[in-house]
């Protein structure tokens, strides 16, 4: 009678191990871009105008055409953030020194903004997997921002910030008859001085050309 109770709870052992899921199972792991802060805002910003499509009453910022074409672009920088590298990358071919913006200085005196200032030589690209956060445009530069290949292209004036958005690879490109800064493409933020926690300087591009090249660049450059 004792062998056979000893068989009865061996054999229901052996089947809780074999049917029932344990305890100890791996929880599914929550995706790199979840907390992402940009995937985060790009996600609220787009189900807001989503909810603007829905009720044309709270869209009276954007015609029709002008709602469907930024839905399209929230949803793209959402899938480049989802599926692309958690990184940007700046390349320069202004033919001059460009200040971009990236990861603090580890050794560097304490800041309260959250990211750094640093400069890229012309033709050099930001080195793999660092990650370029945005570009600055001197107070002196004007840029075109690239809004989409069905849009009007918007003028920008210096002495701002240009976000990218993590996964993808901005070029800029100085504009051989107007001089004017252009973007390979739509920049996803604009910081004016005072828009977010980034140095967002009062200088000129001959400033900027001064300055020595220091940003991390990728080594066949």
């Amino acid at each position: 009678m004792k062998i056979f109770k000893f068989v009865l709870v061996l054999l229901v052992m052996v089947a809780n191990l074999v049917f029932v899921p344990p305890s100890w199972a791996d929880a599914p792991k929550t995706p790199r871009y979840a907390s992402n802060p940009d995937y985060i805002e790009v996600t609220e910003a787009l189900n807001t105008l989503k909810a603007a499509k829905d009720a044309p009453d709270t869209a009276q910022n954007y015609t029709p055409e002008e709602l469907r074409k930024k839905i399209a672009q929230l949803e793209f920088q959402k899938y480049t953030l989802e599926t692309g590298k958690p990184w940007g990358q700046c390349r320069n071919e202004t033919g001059k020194t460009l200040a971009v913006y990236g990861p603090k200085r580890k050794k560097a005196a304490e800041s309260s903004y959250e990211n750094a200032l640093y400069f890229l030589a012309d033709g050099q690209t930001t080195e793999h997997k660092w990650d370029c956060d945005g570009i600055y445009l001197p107070s002196d530069v004007n840029a075109t921002d690239l809004r989409s290949a069905d849009q009007p292209s918007q003028q920008l004036t210096g002495g701002l910030a240009v976000k990218i958005v993590d996964g993808t690879q901005v070029v800029a490109r100085a504009n051989p008859d107007t001089a004017a800064v252009e973007f390979n493409v739509p920049t996803a933020k604009i910081f004016q001085p005072g828009d977010a926690n980034w140095f967002v300087p009062d200088v000129t591009q001959a400033y900027i050309d001064s300055q020595l090249p220091n940003a991390p660049t990728e080594e066949n450059d």
